[in-house]
């Protein structure tokens, strides 16, 4: 059967992360199999590729086991089996879990496997039929996964007020990753050692902002206390500025300390050169402190910055890129092409980046 791989240590710890990946009729994926580095984990390919479709399915799995895996009689079949089906329908929003199966004639089934360590794992299978339940055959019984985080292209620290109450007692069309996020942006902060871990992130987030995120009990909102200039409330802060104050709540809070995991889809959406350097210094700071991090990107500035910051020699991070292109050949799907460095091919949405620098320089020689 096609797996998905997540490797923990001993039962108790919070440090887990995912190793490899096999899935088969899944989305636009016949049959893939990749192998993931410990912490950054970069997927690059043009839109409609399935790259946010890959990050969402093991973030919806991990959130389930985490929801309910740390006892034995905590968890039970049935209830494994509708939460899972139900996640990746809330998560991914099809209008039944079957829509997730790849698309071909007649009926075909979609089948994940997740191991945990070499005692513990989940197994599961849905058909093109199913509505909103997985058929499981492994349980993650004993399984402690600290809830991983899921951050959207868009911020959501200005719509975090009243957000989750309209949630969870309105249909609406935002996916449940909002409200995984706004749940854990409004925790409290840690304190104690992790506290600390946690300041060696907030430092260098709250200097490239400017301040320092606050959350007001009072009116449930989230002002960026400025250095000299007293709270700003986040409608006025620039949008790149807040997606970096997304990232430092989650870090005080400690979601993303204690060696959890990260997906970010598009993180450079509407940050300016500047900050785009901040949010990779900020991705591989995480990733040192034993994050591991899943980044969705199209900007070609981004990439060569995690490339730039990989290569200094103080540099400690693991990291592996990807590459998603349609196959060519019939009915095959998606392919992704893996590597450990930028070298991949073929990186198909840099094309036209690289091309316009050559027409630019092309015009520079002519005038």
């Amino acid at each position: 059967m096609p797996t998905i791989i997540f490797c923990l240590p001993a039962i108790g710890s919070e440090y887990f992360e995912m190793r490899s990946l096999e899935i088969k009729n899944y989305a636009a994926f016949a049959d893939v199999e990749v192998r993931f580095s410990p912490r950054l984990n970069v997927f690059i390919g043009e839109n409609g590729t399935g790259k946010t479709l890959l990050m969402k399915l093991p973030y919806a799995v991990m959130r389930t086991v985490a929801e309910r895996g740390r006892r034995k009689q905590g968890l039970t079949k049935t209830w494994l089996q509708r939460r899972i089906g139900e996640k990746l329908v809330d998560v991914i929003r099809p209008e039944s879990l079957g829509r997730l199966v790849r698309r071909r004639r007649g009926r075909q089934r979609c089948e994940v496997a997740i191991q945990i360590d070499r005692q513990h794992g989940v197994a599961f299978s849905f058909a093109t039929h199913s509505r909103e339940t997985v058929a499981v055959e492994q349980m993650p019984y004993g399984c402690r996964i600290q809830p991983p985080v899921f951050l959207p292209t868009r911020e959501l620290l200005t719509i975090y007020p009243g957000f989750l109450a309209l949630y969870d007692n309105h249909y609406t069309e935002f996916d449940e990753t909002w409200r995984d996020t706004c749940q854990l942006l409004g925790a409290l902060a840690v304190k104690g050692p992790r506290e600390k871990k946690a300041a060696l992130l907030l430092g260098p987030l709250e200097e490239a902002m400017g301040g320092r995120v606050v959350l007001d009990s009072a009116n449930d909102r989230f002002y960026l206390q400025a250095t000299g200039t007293g709270k700003m409330e986040m409608p006025l802060v620039a949008e790149g500025v807040r997606k970096l104050a997304m990232l430092a709540r989650l870090t005080a809070t400690g979601a993303l300390v204690g060696k959890g995991c990260l997906f970010w889809d598009e993180p450079e959406t509407n940050l300016n050169p500047k900050l785009i350097r901040s949010t990779a210094r900020a991705i591989l700071g995480l990733c040192a402190q034993g994050v591991q991090v899943f980044v969705a990107t199209h900007s070609l500035f981004l990439l060569r910055e995690f490339e730039v910051l990989l290569s200094t020699s103080h540099s400690r991070v693991d990291s592996r890129f990807f590459a998603f292109e349609p196959s060519r050949e019939g009915d095959a799907g998606v392919t992704v092409q893996q590597a450990g460095d930028l070298t991949i091919e073929p990186l198909v949405l840099l094309d036209e980046d690289l091309e316009q620098s050559d027409r630019y320089l092309d015009m520079e020689e002519m005038s």
